[in-house]
């Protein structure tokens, strides 16, 4: 798990279709269309690119079926700030000082899956309180792989492996095809 954490357009969007559909669990197809949309709408609203915002869901949320994404809609263990009333305490692991270890989080409660990819993708575009420039390598990526760096260099995981498991994901499920190029 990473360290962290009107109107409403319409816009088309693509169904996913892997190359080899054999290669693709059924229940994974479901998931990427089920956030697609949504993957979609922040890319175009933050500039994330959309095979970024689903594999770090697919990562992070174990394809949707963690406790924290089934029961609170946080897809990404984004972190809640102490002022935040509806935050819920919940035990995680964070890579520190060589070791990955068990500590106690407090992480946001969301309406909805949607909700949870339009935080993390405002996240990355408007950085922290402390750097508002935080994330600013993911944000200026043109491309899925420098994104994927730019999460590590960034800071934005305490997983020395992240950006090569962001990658991996992406490739396995073709992900890029949803990507718009800047």
């Amino acid at each position: 798990m990473g360290l962290f954490f009107s109107g409403i357009y319409y816009f088309s969007h693509h169904t996913y279709d892997a190359y080899n559909p054999s290669d693709v669990d059924q229940k994974h197809k479901v998931f990427i269309n089920k956030i697609l949309p949504a993957a979609c709408r922040a890319q175009k609203q933050y500039n994330i690119l959309a095979s970024i915002s689903i594999a770090q869901a697919i990562l992070e949320s174990d394809w949707g079926n963690s406790g924290l994404s089934v029961k609170y809609n946080n897809l990404y263990g984004m972190k809640a700030d102490v002022n935040d009333s509806q935050a819920v305490k919940l035990s995680t692991q964070e890579f520190v000082n060589g070791k990955f270890i068990t500590t106690t989080g407090r992480f946001k409660v969301y309406n909805s899956w949607e909700e949870s990819i339009m935080s993390h993708a405002a996240l990355l575009r408007n950085g922290t309180y402390w750097n508002r420039q935080q994330y600013q390598d993911v944000v200026n990526s043109d491309n899925y792989v420098e994104a994927a760096a730019g999460l590590q260099s960034d800071g934005y995981a305490t997983d020395p492996s992240y950006t090569k498991k962001i990658i991996k994901i992406i490739e396995k499920y073709h992900l890029n095809q949803y990507d718009k190029h800047k």
